[in-house]
């Protein structure tokens, strides 16, 4: 490696780091025993102020939800927790079972025909499908058009992940007055919405997914899947690629990851969808197997060749997400989607009553809500985090400029009513000080 960039040794190879920085002194503290070691991290970690301390209303594209016990107890079986690569079949069949039984209840949650083996998160997800989008149209069309309520993280990661693929992304600039159907036309790849929107907003898309399909565009839909218990599936809408983040079935908020990107799509795609798909078969004994299937080889070997570069897959997360789903069934899914939406609703009528609070009401919502507020929202959060020990939402502002002062709140089955009181009485107190203090 040192010959190959013309370099003798390893000291002339560190010569371009200044020397006064090349070995810099170290101050560590004294060697601590297990036992310390324990006790430090301990008193660090109790510092942390988390979603199980209080109460929390931050959702914004990570959300608290409840984990039943068989998740954790599953993915700490030795056989999964430090599962490789299932390439060998002959030793690998449980882990193949489990992810096809994940791929199978992710396309029964979207309504889709294949699922694969996941992706490392929503955002990831959802540039993968922008990828796939364009090699369906074999790189001929290079429009791709974005709802500017996709999450803004998910539209920054899909412009970082495609650049210097010539490709121009539009539609998520303006907010206020962006019209995404009017945008298609016949260099359109594909149009991505997301289903609730980032502001927690539905809606009916089988007019998008029209307006998409007469251009030949395709239609990529940014779900969550918690929503799906209860909502329509988007297959009904008719969409194409169907992607979102999992962290909500399992997952648990983990201070930001590892989290989980799913992706669906109908079977005339899947040759274009990036990442593992495992498939059923029989082996020479007729006995039924699992095997990875349908990927092409350059995606594993030839790299150079291939679609997208992601070749591995958030097992783990993707077998929490099976666990979980497998565990509350079709019922269950619909009962913590129905709690979500009944106590949100619940939430949105309590602080819409309060004087000097607004409750955005311009469409349908499901776990998540906007309010207006009477002052800064970090000025309110810091408020109810000092007072009340309770975590507020999102400000809005930091990502819609118009939407200043505006607070995005979610509320799930981990907030009970008496929380949600709690709110109220903080967010009317808050008022309150700021009056008083004008």
């Amino acid at each position: 490696m040192l010959a190959a960039i013309g370099v003798q040794s390893i000291e002339d190879l560190f010569k371009a780091v200044p020397e006064h920085a090349r070995f810099p002194k170290l101050e560590m503290p004294p060697a601590l025993s297990e036992m310390e070691a324990r006790w430090e991290l301990e008193a660090l970690a109790s510092s942390n102020f988390t979603a199980s301390d209080g109460p929390c209303f931050l959702g914004a594209g990570a959300y608290y939800h409840f984990a039943p016990a068989v998740v954790d107890s599953v993915l700490r079986r030795g056989e999964f927790y430090t599962a490789y690569t299932p390439y060998q079949p002959e030793i690998s069949q449980g882990t193949l079972q489990a992810i096809f039984e994940y791929q199978t209840m992710i396309c029964q949650l979207t309504g889709m025909d294949a699922s694969n083996a996941s992706h490392y998160d929503g955002a990831t997800a959802t540039a993968e499908a922008v990828i796939a989008a364009v090699n369906v149209h074999r790189l001929k069309r290079r429009k791709v058009v974005v709802s500017p309520w996709v999450h803004p993280e998910y539209r920054a990661v899909i412009r970082t992940y495609t650049q210097g693929m010539g490709l121009t992304i539009v539609g998520d600039a303006d907010a206020e007055s962006t019209d995404v159907q009017a945008l298609l036309d016949a260099d359109t790849a594909c149009l991505i919405v997301q289903y609730p929107d980032f502001l927690g907003r539905f809606d009916d898309l089988t007019g998008l997914a029209e307006a998409a399909h007469a251009v030949k565009a395709l239609l990529i839909v940014v779900v969550d899947p918690i929503a799906l218990g209860l909502l329509k599936p988007p297959s009904a809408f008719g969409a194409d690629i169907v992607v979102g983040e999992g962290q909500s079935m399992g997952g648990g908020l983990n201070f930001g990851g590892p989290y989980l990107g799913f992706f669906a799509t109908k079977d005339e795609y899947v040759r274009k969808m990036a990442g593992r798909l495992v498939g059923q078969t029989e082996d020479v004994e007729g006995k039924r197997g699992f095997v990875l299937t349908l990927s092409t080889r350059e995606q594993h070997i030839r790299r150079e060749k291939a679609t997208s570069n992601i070749c591995t897959n958030q097992g783990l997360l993707a077998l929490a997400a099976a666990v979980y789903m497998a565990a509350l069934g079709k019922c269950g899914m619909r009962q913590v989607a129905e709690l979500c939406y009944h106590r949100a609703h619940y939430a949105a009528d309590q602080i819409d009553a309060l004087d000097e609070y607004t409750v955005l009401r311009d469409g349908p919502f499901f776990k998540e809500f906007v309010v207006r507020c009477p002052m800064p929202v970090e000025e309110i959060n810091e408020f109810l985090l000092e007072e009340y020990g309770i975590i507020g939402g999102y400000d809005l502002g930091k990502a819609y400029p118009h939407l200043k002062d505006h607070m995005l709140l979610c509320v799930t089955e981990m907030t009970p009513k008496p929380d949600i009181d709690a709110l109220v009485e903080a967010l009317e107190e808050a008022a309150e000080e700021e009056a008083y203090d004008d």
